[in-house]
């Protein structure tokens, strides 16, 4: 994570600038990859299960990064072609471990509903779409 550093102190806070950080090690979420999303705004965090594909490793990376990067700071549930049958499936996985992860901020009294399915939103569309500039 060092030699990333100065590439985002140079750069990290250019609005036109757009970086898009995916890792093997989900060790590094929490102790770095969340705070230096949290506090660069041209970063963002790519999906976990783009490597880590299965819905233990959905939920381990939204609980290491919601108290530092939060859900804006992640650019939603992508996916690629490489195992085009399977989009469809991997998409619902996704949207169900969001969902899930919202419901318990909403039980614990963190969110409420509404703002719970605004962010569902947000996740499973808008992020994608924003962070891709489609």
């Amino acid at each position: 994570m060092y030699a990333l550093k100065p590439l985002l102190d140079r750069f990290g806070n250019e609005p036109g600038f757009k970086f898009i950080l995916f890792t093997l090690d989900e060790s590094t979420y929490s102790r770095e990859l969340g705070p230096m999303a949290g506090h660069y705004p041209s970063l963002s965090l790519g999906p976990a299960w783009w490597f880590h594909d299965a819905p233990e490793g959905m939920w381990r990376f939204r609980e290491q990064t919601l108290s530092t990067a939060g859900f804006y700071n992640t650019v939603g549930f992508i996916d690629d072609t490489r195992a085009f049958p399977s989009i469809p499936a991997r998409h619902d996985v996704a949207r169900r471990i969001d969902c899930a992860v919202l419901a318990k901020l909403v039980a614990e009294h963190r969110i409420d509903e509404d703002e719970a399915a605004d962010v569902a939103i947000d996740l499973a569309y808008h992020l994608p779409k924003r962070a891709y500039r489609l």
